[in-house]
């Protein structure tokens, strides 16, 4: 029940495999929000740990299923045909909402034609390299990108640690499709064919943990790189057709890999060999990237741990385009598709 005694008619999936360390926060920040869901449905999908007990301590309602589903998808899946509430919210096990995030959430799903919404996403901690390289990789994408592909209405996609969805149209879709390693970005394009709206809301803020190292770093990486070029390759015809939802993924893949190859490969071998005046390629990108990071961190009072933490989205900036660059040669060239989902934080 909603804190002003009635009904708010969502439902809250949370999917969890070992999440023991998590899911106490997660269920809790879900459960002291100033518009809780009417229920919060855990599935642990055959932890080794004590996951599911945790979050039937917490008064969360616990669902296994008779096997492992190895994947993401397959768990929301699995308790998704039991949801009856007209609304429904993903979360990850590892995520955390602002207070008020469902209250700011909900609106739009009740717009006329909206299937699905998603909030601002920012890095629960922000230590070391690779969650400071996230953090400032977030603050940008959710400060500049998302608001820009939320204004032509087509976010690319309906972020699978924080979205909510009309169930209806979500079960008549058959749920978060298994055929790509990301789930979310499927189902967002997916409405975008079936002609349905998806709205950002950057007032609902949500805190996943991001990976603390390289090695689980590198696992998410290779998850979303080789789940975007399967995402190309199955939804080209619709890419064709919806031109703004090409020019993002156009713009996404040049941001990801040629300007990151020009930016620490090309101006530093013209400024070598040419001259030094390619160093000025500098000067143009770094504001580029600082100034909305600097417009969202600045309100929050993290000003100067933005700053500190610019040099790190270099560092993550140059790894996934490592990864972007091995997913396409795997994807397309040598025809191997990435089939195992591992989750990496």
């Amino acid at each position: 029940m909603s804190s002003q005694g009635r009904t708010t008619g969502l439902t809250v999936l949370v999917p969890a495999y070992n999440e023991a360390e998590s899911i106490v926060d997660t269920v809790r920040s879900i459960q002291n929000q100033t518009v809780p869901p009417d229920e919060i449905i855990v599935i642990d999908d055959h932890s080794k740990d004590n996951t599911g007990d945790l979050a039937r301590g917490c008064g969360a309602t616990v669902m296994r299923p008779p096997a492992n589903t190895g994947t993401k998808a397959g768990a929301q899946n699995f308790a998704l045909a039991t949801v009856k509430t007209p609304y429904v919210m993903a979360i990850d096990a590892d995520t955390t909402l602002e207070h008020d995030a469902i209250e700011k959430l909900l609106p739009s799903i009740k717009e006329p034609g909206v299937a699905a919404a998603c909030g601002y996403v920012l890095p629960r901690y922000v230590r070391t390299i690779w969650e400071r390289g996230r953090y400032i990789e977030y603050l940008f994408a959710f400060t500049f990108y998302k608001p820009v592909q939320d204004y032509y209405g087509k976010p690319m996609i309906s972020s699978g640690c924080f979205s909510v969805y009309r169930t209806e149209i979500l079960q008549a879709a058959g749920g978060w499709n298994t055929r790509t390693m990301a789930e979310d970005m499927d189902l967002t394009w997916s409405y975008y064919e079936a002609g349905h709206k998806v709205r950002f809301v950057p007032e609902a803020m949500c805190y996943p943990i991001e990976p603390h190292d390289f090695n689980f770093m590198g696992k998410q990486l290779k998850r979303w790189s080789h789940g975007f070029i399967q995402n190309v390759l199955v939804h080209w015809k619709t890419l064709a057709n919806i031109p703004v939802l090409r020019m993002m993924v156009a713009v996404s893949l040049w941001d990801a890999v040629v300007a990151t190859v020009v930016y620490l490969v090309a101006i530093p071998l013209l400024a070598i060999f040419v001259s030094p005046f390619f160093l000025l390629g500098y000067a143009i990108d770094i504001p580029c990237i600082a100034i909305p990071v600097l417009y969202k961190a600045i309100p929050r009072g993290e000003t100067l741990r933005a700053l500190a933490s610019l040099p790190s989205f270099f560092v993550l900036r140059f790894v996934n385009a490592f990864y972007l660059f091995e997913a396409i040669w795997s994807e397309i060239v040598l025809r191997k598709s990435l089939k195992v989902y591992e989750k990496g934080h």
